[in-house]
């Protein structure tokens, strides 16, 4: 027990003690945890409880033209989320850390940190934008879909790009982003052909192999946090074990939806 708790208190003091260059408190959002907190709470407490209620005597909404202009918008930000670290310049040293150790930096690797900090930012306003996929499920009534799946992934991702934000703004995080940014162009592209109506269904024939790019998503998010932990980067250990030990929690989930979606079928 004495273990634990040291090791608890180790990675909380990497957290608190770790140097940062970029100083993000008076970023929006950024200062505490509070308003991210609301905004998540918000959101459970609409799409589990107080949604449901309040259409359970209404009519579904349609909201097919919004849905259109929506997934539109996020297939472009997401588009743009993953060409724009490819046209910094520090590219390589932010998808592979191979400084991870360095003491000091210099002015320059500053300047490539902050640009990506500043597309981190971008990438968890993103997050926070994408709660609306349950919002618009619970106004179309269409409760089946507000999964424990569903929801768990959309708060999790949510509370993490916060945190890798404000406690890594410049290292790990950028990997992550860029490979979640490439799913969800697929994926919203999926969702905008999908609201374009039933005469376009006949092109969604690719939804099993959507949810295996997830799956392999994830895979490639475990591998790189290990090589993280085996190249002992200097970086506080705490978000890392809680982000892997939530990897595993999306393989494991994505895996049981992937079964008795498409496995069965099959058989």
């Amino acid at each position: 027990m004495s273990n634990i708790m040291r090791l608890v208190v180790s990675n909380y003091n990497e957290l608190t003690e770790v140097k940062r260059e970029i100083m993000l408190d008076s970023w929006p959002m950024m200062g505490s945890p509070g308003p991210m907190l609301c905004i998540v709470g918000t959101y459970l407490a609409f799409v589990l409880k107080v949604g449901p209620k309040m259409m359970e005597k209404r009519p579904a909404m349609q909201l097919n033209p919004l849905l259109i202009a929506y997934n539109a918008f996020v297939v472009l930000f997401s588009l743009w989320l993953s060409v724009m670290p490819l046209l910094n310049p520090g590219v390589k040293y932010m998808l592979v850390p191979s400084k991870c150790n360095s003491a000091s930096r210099d002015p320059k690797d500053i300047l490539i940190q902050t640009a990506f900090a500043k597309l981190g930012w971008w990438y968890f306003v993103g997050k926070i934008i994408e709660l609306l996929d349950t919002v618009f499920f619970v106004l179309r009534k269409k409760q089946n879909q507000v999964t424990f799946l569903h929801v768990y992934h959309h708060t999790m991702t949510s509370v993490f790009s916060w945190c890798y934000l404000k406690f890594l703004p410049d290292e790990q995080g950028a990997m992550i982003a860029f490979l979640n940014s490439i799913v969800h162009i697929v994926m919203y592209t999926y969702y905008l052909i999908a609201a374009l109506g039933p005469n376009y269904r006949k092109y969604l024939w690719w939804k099993k192999y959507m949810t295996a790019m997830q799956l392999t998503q994830f895979a490639l998010m475990l591998g790189y946090l290990l090589m993280i932990l085996a190249m002992d980067c200097k970086l506080p250990r705490a978000i890392t074990y809680f982000f892997m030990a939530n990897v595993v929690i999306f393989i494991y989930l994505f895996s049981d939806f992937y079964r008795k979606a498409y496995s069965k079928k099959e058989v």
